[in-house]
């Protein structure tokens, strides 16, 4: 009688905090764990993302920053919005940051949607909410942003009631300042105005009116045309 080998089923191996892997197999081992909700490879190291988030410290603020850019992008065709997308930044780099807004490529924006719709290369603005200064968001990732030409990098530093919006200068983040009216005004996308000190009290309405004096500003219009006849041509 001949005995038949016994089978051994090959598994992927868990993500673990702290492994070290290439963005290749960080891949692999995550989309073989269905059940984990987000993890990130920061230059080289994963990092496993709670299942469970807060409300005012979390959840709240990113609803906020998202009806401040989802009311952008309706009024501003060629660009897109997206909600905790992966981003193939490099090699060592495939973060899951909490909100992007991006250029189409058509319209001549530096990313691509790859064939298995991942974003590739860099989006011209990533937003995170962090909970203090303490946070990998203002360390290794603002480092991997910096460096792969992320153009304008936002941190909501919720519990110190911070925010920090950084735009990209000849190779490094320089902080933007508020103007005298307290509204901070993207290099990247004109007309996406904020009020800082509204958006940290959870004025919204106070939010979206500066927001809406951006969008009715001559350098809003002037973006949306060059956008227009980017994509067309």
């Amino acid at each position: 009688m001949v005995k038949t080998p016994p089978q051994y089923s090959l598994t992927i191996p868990r993500l673990e905090n702290g492994d070290k892997l290439t963005r290749y197999e960080f891949e692999r081992r995550y989309n073989a764990m269905s059940n984990l909700k987000k993890a990130e490879l920061i230059e080289g190291i994963v990092y496993l993302m709670p299942a469970a988030l807060r409300f005012r410290s979390h959840g709240q603020p990113h609803g906020w920053i998202l009806t401040w850019l989802g009311t952008y992008e309706a009024s501003t065709p060629g660009v897109a919005l997206g909600v905790e997308p992966t981003v193939r930044l490099d090699l060592d780099n495939a973060p899951q940051p909490d909100v992007v807004l991006l250029i189409d490529q058509e319209a001549g924006g530096q990313t691509r949607i790859s064939d298995d719709d991942y974003i590739e290369g860099s989006p011209e603005l990533v937003i995170e909410i962090a909970a203090s200064s303490v946070s990998i968001d203002l360390h290794g990732k603002k480092q991997a942003y910096r460096r792969n030409g992320v153009k304008e990098y936002i941190v909501w530093q919720v519990l110190d009631q911070k925010l920090s919006w950084f735009y990209l200068e000849q190779g490094e983040y320089v902080e933007l300042g508020t103007d005298t009216e307290g509204i901070c005004r993207s290099q990247v996308f004109p007309g996406l105005w904020l009020g800082v000190a509204e958006l940290l009290a959870g004025n919204m309405q106070g939010v979206l009116a500066i927001l809406q004096a951006g969008l009715q500003s001559p350098e809003h219009a002037a973006f949306v045309q060059d956008i227009t006849n980017k994509s067309s041509s």
